[in-house]
């Protein structure tokens, strides 16, 4: 829970990055809650049957887009890519893959153009510099 208020109180940063967990974390709790909210639209009746679009899951889906676009740009730029490329989402079917492609790769070790990296236990230096012995 501690990764997807993080990225709440981040309401709409756009800079920095996002670490994977950050990612991933906020996304399948940011699921889970719209599959209960939506069981719960079913139960009080605030559902269109015709649309499918219940009042509560559709209320918190939009109090919620900008979190959800400012982590994957901040995950985006964590793989050392531009945010723009969340706009590859409009291309059906691809662009939404190798979106979460981007998201699953590794983040680039270190500072990079984007700030420095959200794992704060990460080594800088990851060689082995030479035995004493």
């Amino acid at each position: 829970m501690k990764w997807y208020f993080q990225a709440l109180r981040k309401y709409a940063v756009f800079a920095g990055r996002a670490g994977r967990k950050e990612f991933w974390t906020f996304g399948l709790i940011q699921v889970l809650i719209f599959f209960a909210l939506k069981r719960i639209d079913f139960l009080i009746g605030t559902v269109d049957h015709d649309s499918g679009v219940g009042l509560v899951s559709a209320v918190y889906e939009l109090a919620t887009l900008l979190p959800v676009i400012a982590v994957a740009v901040r995950r985006l730029h964590d793989t050392n890519r531009s945010g723009w490329w969340y706009f590859i989402i409009f291309i059906p079917v691809f662009g939404i893959v190798q979106l979460l492609i981007f998201a699953a790769q590794g983040s680039q070790m270190g500072e990079n153009r984007y700030g420095p990296d959200p794992r704060k236990d990460r080594l800088e230096d990851t060689t082995v510099q030479g035995s004493v012995f």
